[in-house]
């Protein structure tokens, strides 16, 4: 088993590595391989189901058919066996809301829409806080580093630009818990040397 250490903020445990380890997204290496390894859907959290359903008739247009064939069986969402909300897979495989580019690197359907200023809703926070998963408790959210090999590649660049995890997903959670915790998460890093 791994242990790594914690602090607190506010109501977040968070894992230093957050703030020790390196990582940059090089979908050049990865073709963006987190969206469709794996055998799980991206977790929806219970704010963002209705989101999701609102903005599906104008994400639709930019999903491939496997996709939307998907979605309109499984739903805009799926509930796992802990109750938790996940986006729904194509085949147990690729998640229905991956759509490719011209060099068969998966993008996010809902991130394109967004993109092409079609909706304001950037896709599920799960996904723009990757590699950080935050895991809520009664008392607290858990906020870690979820390690993966796919993700080695973008380890490397963070390492080769020295771009902390918490500044490569900064927005993201600004995003997720504000930006008075963000300021105070900079000064933890601070205090660490990062």
């Amino acid at each position: 088993m791994y242990f790594c250490l914690m602090f607190q903020l506010g109501k977040t445990l968070i894992s230093e590595e957050i703030i020790e380890k390196d990582f940059v997204c090089n979908l050049s290496a990865c073709k963006g391989a987190c969206c469709i390894a794996g055998d799980a859907g991206a977790p929806v959290a219970d704010d963002e189901i209705e989101i999701m359903k609102t903005i599906y008739p104008e994400v639709k247009p930019f999903l491939r058919p496997e996709g939307i064939e998907a979605i309109e069986a499984q739903g805009i969402y799926t509930t796992n066996a802990d109750g938790e909300h996940e986006t729904p897979l194509i085949n147990g495989e690729d998640c229905a809301y991956v759509i490719f580019d011209g060099n068969k690197t998966a993008l996010c359907a809902i991130e394109e829409a967004y993109n092409q200023g079609v909706i304001s809703w950037k896709k599920p926070v799960s996904c723009h806080l990757y590699p950080i998963r935050v895991r809520d408790y009664s008392e607290f959210s858990g906020v870690n580093y979820d390690r993966w090999p796919i993700c080695d590649d973008a380890c490397s660049l963070g390492k080769e630009l020295q771009v902390p995890i918490y500044k490569f997903v900064k927005q993201a959670l600004i995003r997720k818990f504000g930006e008075d915790w963000y300021t105070e998460l900079e000064e933890v890093a601070k205090s660490m040397g990062k």
